[in-house]
């Protein structure tokens, strides 16, 4: 068996974050939920963690500013952004992948969790042909 992948979740919002962690829990993912961005960080600098899903609007380090510092920790780490305010979205931001709260249909943001974890891990290696030996 696979070992389950390990995802961060992060909003303030505990009921968004409660449905997004059964979401992925009942899809084989480990979850580690957190309600605030600097929670968040301490816990991904700990180790572990395959990909984040974060809230944008958030007090204190806001989801953008939490992919900056974790981005900066492993660029290699996939990240979405999820908020209901598209706007803000127009800023910069490092995120892999942003969806709209509300207006994404959950196999959307697990489509997008799939993909991302694919490409993180790369394609998969195809066993080296045998080495040809002439024999004279």
């Amino acid at each position: 068996m696979k070992p389950k992948r390990t995802i961060l979740c992060v909003d303030d919002n505990e009921q968004s974050l409660s449905i997004r962690k059964i979401l992925l829990e009942t899809r084989g993912y480990r979850v580690i939920a957190s309600t605030n961005g600097q929670e968040a960080l301490e816990i991904f600098k700990r180790g572990g963690i395959d990909l984040v899903v974060t809230d944008l609007i958030m007090p204190g380090v806001d989801g953008s500013k939490l992919i900056e510092e974790i981005k900066a920790v492993s660029p290699r780490t996939p990240a979405i952004l999820v908020s209901d305010k598209g706007k803000l979205y127009d800023r910069e931001t490092r995120a892999d992948v942003f969806l709209a709260k509300g207006m994404c249909a959950p196999a959307e943001l697990l489509e997008r969790i799939r993909m991302l974890l694919i490409r993180k891990r790369g394609p998969k290696h195809q066993p080296a042909p045998a080495a040809q030996t002439s024999v004279a």
